[in-house]
């Protein structure tokens, strides 16, 4: 089952990043750093652009920050690392904006909560001056509305029409509704502004899963800007991962979104990359786009009491993630490659012949063999103590032949 045809949206150039229509969805991250300390956060965009993020943001909330930001980037460059950096700003942003305009040429596009300007009121300059800063720079914005910080007046208002409503909604419908009414009515004040329409990306973010989806619903409906999805607290850990995929699945599935991100909260010192590898896997699990070769493994049962298949699994799907940026450039097409590591005969000859390569280790009580299959027919068998490495350079060759422009060397011939 395929998902369902793309929503039909403007499309968005972010700094020779294209957003919306038939582009591919787009995997976005942002740094925890203080972007005032140039070299943590230099370093941080580095590790996240290398793990495949297309787009990372930044928080500018100080002077010292926006100062910071003409530097970091120009860092970058220096380094040969051109994702483009997008400034997430909030209460004071019209200020920053203004007064250090390097950090306004620097950043490919803005990030604008309606709810943390004073848009709504009798005079919403903080917001104009933002829309002016866009329109002066050239530079995209994505109106970012987030219930945690949701439009007061507007929903105010709202609850209010609502209760002198003859059928009045619950108090939560009426929030949902706010929230897309407030991106509505925000870009439609940036287009009064000047603001062009494909210069707009809309968002409209929940922690809860089944709100997001509402919401998103709701929204793709009312307009045609490209919209950006996550959870805005997705949570820690294995609840997080689950929420932001249960979530984006549902509504990618839709064909609703244009760019994605995993709001996951590290544990201390933990690693940032792992959102941007949650969103790549879940693009890949609804055949949306491909980043990396994806490992087939069994999750074990009484028949593999041996953690060697696991140690395996571990070791290949490592050792694919940390070729795909020389073979990602040598081998085109080598990111929907499928490995099998299985561990036992029950599934593992079956799973390997589905794959484009794969091994069926031994379990418990079987003959200490393992067979390996390359495009569903038996190649070699291998034994012993080396079969890591030797299934590695099978894996090896089997990319250079089969992705690559010039044949290597041979596979190996079946060994009984």
């Amino acid at each position: 089952m395929a998902a369902s045809p793309r929503r039909t949206s403007a499309v968005v150039n972010i700094g020779g990043v294209k957003v919306g229509g038939s582009n591919p969805i787009v995997v976005q991250s942002m740094t925890n750093t203080d972007t005032a300390d140039s070299a943590a956060t230099v370093n941080q965009i580095i590790e996240l652009a290398g793990a495949g993020s297309e787009l990372v943001r930044v928080t500018v909330n100080t002077e010292e920050a926006a100062q910071a930001v003409p530097r970091i980037v120009d860092t970058l460059r220096d380094f040969g690392v051109n994702v483009p950096i997008i400034g997430d700003f909030h209460y004071n942003g019209h200020i920053l904006l203004k007064k250090y305009p390097g950090c306004a040429r620097a950043l490919a596009k803005y990030r604008i909560n309606p709810g943390n300007v004073n848009i709504g009121r009798k005079q919403d300059d903080n917001f104009r001056i933002m829309i002016e800063a866009a329109i002066e720079y050239d530079r995209p914005v994505r109106i970012g509305v987030n219930w945690g910080s949701l439009d007061s007046v507007l929903l105010t208002r709202m609850m209010d029409e609502n209760s002198h409503s003859p059928d009045p909604l619950d108090a939560m419908e009426v929030t949902m509704r706010a929230i897309v009414e407030s991106a509505i009515r925000s870009a439609e004040n940036a287009e009064h502004y000047g603001l062009a329409h494909d210069k707009i990306i809309l968002s409209a973010k929940c922690s809860s899963v089944q709100d997001l989806v509402h919401v998103y619903e709701m929204l793709a409906t009312r307009c045609d800007y490209p919209l950006h999805l996550g959870l805005t607290e997705a949570g820690l850990g294995s609840k997080g991962i689950v929420a932001t995929t249960a979530a984006m699945s549902l509504l990618l599935q839709q064909g609703i979104g244009d760019t994605i991100r995993a709001s996951l909260t590290p544990l201390p010192n933990g690693d940032r990359t792992e959102e941007v590898i949650v969103c790549q896997q879940i693009l890949q699990a609804l055949n949306l786009r491909s980043f990396t070769p994806q490992v087939a493994a069994c999750p074990g049962c009484g028949r593999t009491t041996s953690t060697f298949f696991q140690d395996m699994a571990d070791q290949i799907q490592t050792y694919l993630r940390e070729q795909m940026p020389v073979w990602r450039e040598s081998y085109p097409g080598v990111e929907e490659m499928r490995v099998a590591v299985m561990g036992c005969v029950v599934n593992g000859p079956g799973e390997s012949k589905h794959a484009n390569i794969g091994i069926s280790l031994p379990g418990t009580f079987e003959k200490p063999v393992a067979p390996v299959y390359i495009d569903g027919k038996l190649s070699t068998t291998l034994r012993g103590d080396h079969i890591v490495a030797e299934f590695r350079e099978i894996l090896d060759n089997y990319v250079a032949r089969r992705y690559g422009a010039t044949e290597s060397v041979a596979e190996p011939a079946f060994v009984a």
